[in-house]
């Protein structure tokens, strides 16, 4: 929707999350955040920097719904803090499975059924596809499709400087944008450009919500966590295999 507020998606996403839920634990680790709260724990990746730090309450001490507005902060801690918690309730168990969506349980392992690269390889072979963000499976693709890879720091020869995205994002056929977009702000923009293209929001800081599909987007490639114990261990610095158990990949199309 070219004409929507770009702090719609924001606004209508906190103001889903019911008041008076506690928040009862999180932790910003190296590379991802966790806020477990009264209803679920939720999980996104953990970006430094940006504006000035202007939270200085212990995030145990407020609310979940309080702790979701931090997503509408310049501070990237204290937004990464916000979009975890957004995650813990939209992103809870219950909710996924309500919506009919498949969570890849089985798989101890790279959940290949619902890893979006892999499910949307056949729709997208031989067409112009851009990847937001560099991620592990993307240099797969230049086989199959015409990619481009926008990534804010280039650190390979595959990588385009994210501010071509203006240039670029019109005349795709396929987008796969970094759920961390959300984070650093730039998500309701390159959904915009992305208009033309079928738009999948993708990684563990993806946020399941119709409002993303309002915004432009045709799926949500996210994660759920299924056992919070080995999920926030992983995060504190944990092992690979407590992540894989207990944080699952989900798929959902939002017109499903």
């Amino acid at each position: 929707m070219a004409d929507m507020d770009p702090w719609y998606i924001y606004d209508t996403l906190i103001e889903g999350v019911p008041e008076g839920i506690p928040v009862t634990d999180y932790c910003i680790g190296s590379n991802w955040c966790y806020v477990d709260a009264g209803c679920g724990c939720g999980i996104s990746h953990a970006v430094r920097g940006g504006g000035r730090r202007t939270f200085r309450e212990d995030p145990c001490s407020i609310d979940l719904h309080a702790l979701a507005k931090l997503a509408k902060s310049w501070n990237f801690e204290e937004a990464t803090l916000g979009t975890a918690a957004l995650n813990a309730w939209y992103s809870r168990r219950e909710a996924i499975e309500e919506k009919g969506t498949f969570i890849d349980t089985e798989h101890v392992g790279r959940a290949e059924e619902s890893n979006p690269f892999t499910l949307l390889k056949e729709s997208y072979t031989g067409e112009k596809v851009t990847v937001v963000g560099h991620f592990p499976n993307v240099n797969s693709m230049f086989a199959t499709a015409d990619v481009t890879v926008l990534e804010r720091n280039c650190a390979s020869p595959l990588d385009t400087p994210d501010s071509a995205c203006e240039y670029i994002l019109p005349q795709q056929d396929y987008v796969l944008m970094t759920g961390t977009t959300f984070i650093n702000k730039t998500m309701p923009r390159l959904l915009e450009l992305s208009q033309k293209a079928t738009t999948i929001v993708v990684g563990p800081s993806a946020i399941p919500s119709v409002v993303l599909a309002e915004a432009g987007a045709q799926a949500i490639a996210g994660s759920v966590v299924v056992d919070k114990e080995p999920a926030k261990a992983s995060i504190k610095g944990g092992t690979k295999e407590q992540w894989r158990t207990g944080i699952k990949k989900f798929f959902w199309t939002p017109q499903d």
